[in-house]
């Protein structure tokens, strides 16, 4: 390597390196727009398009953040606008996106300087969710290693479905590809001009999307406990739980019983939509309600229309796309751990007890503490965009408020008002999925690093609450 290029890397270390220290969430959001800019351009050539004239700005920004926030909402069709090339850098967006901002910010520090420094391992640590910082640098090879096992895994279970379904080896591939990396990160885009709506009742081709999207959503930390928690050979099995970790517990727990009620809901309530689940057959209405149940967690993929669905059901659906997925993981949302926390802490207070458990573990009360700031940031930022796109859009507020919660959740559900948005509600659209994907962690970042220990404290005084 030449001293010029040697020593100017140097130097981009040093400047993230000294960013990092200073102001790390920061550098997340900076390095996060930085690549969002990169896609953003990359779809703005003629090539990217189908038709050869290239995509509008606004339209190229905004499926760049979707691909990049692994969201999932989109203006043009991905099958029929874009080309080729298009798709795959949407794809290529995707897979990058989902490997989280920290870690994208690590893998750029191991680029320019060969290995991890200190910075860069309390940020991948705080992405990852990992105390032992010794470990960052294997464990961000080993998420990247892990994330593609299984994104070609649903790939090839899907192969052989997409193989009869089109009959030409290439498409049924990329198809399969395709299909498999959304799946896993949660970004709902589809290569598919009629998506899955026609294949509502085809377990073959549904079941290993929804067993990706469920997945995806659990997260790298969860994921990787369940693999040094498996039992090795000779182990025994009824014990190999108790191997997991506090958060391992409450993100499955949470997440089967949210997957539970949303299906369960969602088939009592379109059980007669003649416009959803009501001309299905019993088998194909509770694949319907599965795949529905799993969807608004941040998958994004649908088998209905979810533009017929009854507004109870949209609501359910709200509900369960501002909770979101798990921690560090590629889904959105405040996170399955901070309702978890939160149920928690109202349980405690029911029974009158002083302290937080769960699975024989006491959760501190800054994690509350934490807890409440993630849920009132949350829902003050879809507050005030609902707001944004009344003002904007002539739509009602249980469609705006759904395509909101959709955008801030990294989801890609839609009611059907996606593509008829003016510029602006699409810029603000664009602003609101990166406030999704990067806000929560910047947020907890900057929270985290401000724990004071005060010298003074004042008098304690109980006000009325209730």
């Amino acid at each position: 390597m030449a001293p010029s290029l040697r020593h100017r890397l140097f130097v981009l270390r040093e400047l993230v390196d000294d960013l990092a220290f200073r102001a790390p969430a920061r550098l997340a959001v900076t390095v996060f727009a930085c690549v969002v800019a990169l896609f953003a351009m990359l779809l703005t050539v003629p090539v990217a398009t189908a038709d050869g004239e290239g995509a509008r700005f606004v339209d190229a920004l905004f499926t760049a953040v979707s691909a990049v926030c692994v969201t999932g909402l989109v203006v043009q069709d991905t099958a029929t606008y874009w080309s080729l090339y298009g798709q795959i850098v949407i794809l290529t967006g995707i897979k990058v996106g989902g490997f989280g901002i920290m870690t994208i910010a690590s893998l750029l520090g191991m680029i320019v300087s060969r290995k991890l420094g200190l910075t860069q391992k309390l940020l991948t640590a705080s992405e990852t969710k990992t105390n032992r910082l010794g470990d960052v640098g294997s464990l961000v090879r080993v998420i990247i290693i892990t994330a593609t096992t299984i994104e070609l895994s649903i790939a090839l279970l899907l192969f052989p479905r997409f193989l009869v379904i089109d009959g030409h080896v290439g498409r049924a591939a990329w198809h399969s590809l395709f299909y498999g990396i959304s799946a896993f990160n949660n970004a709902g885009f589809v290569p598919t001009a009629e998506g899955l709506t026609p294949h509502v009742g085809d377990w073959t081709l549904v079941l290993p999307i929804a067993l990706g999207v469920f997945i995806g959503a659990l997260g790298f930390p969860v994921i990787l406990n369940i693999q040094r928690a498996l039992p090795r050979p000779g182990q025994r099995w009824h014990r190999w739980t108790q191997r997991l970790s506090l958060h391992s517990k409450l993100t499955i727990v949470t997440s089967g019983v949210l997957f539970l009620v949303g299906a369960l809901s969602l088939l009592v309530l379109e059980w007669a939509n003649p416009a959803t689940f009501g001309p299905l057959s019993f088998g194909d209405k509770l694949l319907a309600a599965v795949f529905a149940g799993i969807m608004p967690r941040s998958g994004g993929f649908n088998t209905v229309d979810v533009g017929a669905m009854s507004q109870s059901s949209w609501l359910i659906q709200d509900a369960l796309m501002f909770v979101g997925g798990g921690s560090a993981s590629t889904a959105g949302g405040i996170k399955v751990t901070t309702l978890a926390v939160m149920l928690l802490a109202i349980a405690a207070e029911a029974r009158g007890d002083r302290d937080i458990d769960a699975f024989g573990r006491r959760i501190p009360r800054d994690v509350l503490r934490l807890s409440i700031a993630v849920v009132f940031t949350g829902a003050t930022i879809v507050l005030v965009s609902c707001v944004a796109l009344l003002e904007l859009t002539d739509h009602s507020l249980s469609r705006v408020l759904f395509e909101v919660l959709s955008a801030f959740a990294t989801v890609g559900l839609s009611t059907g008002i996606t593509h008829d948005l003016p510029d602006a509600a699409k810029f603000w659209l664009s602003a609101l999925m990166f406030v999704g994907r990067t806000g929560a962690v910047t947020v907890v970042a900057v929270l985290a690093l401000r724990d004071r220990r005060r010298i003074v404290r004042f008098p304690e005084e109980r006000p009325i609450i209730g």
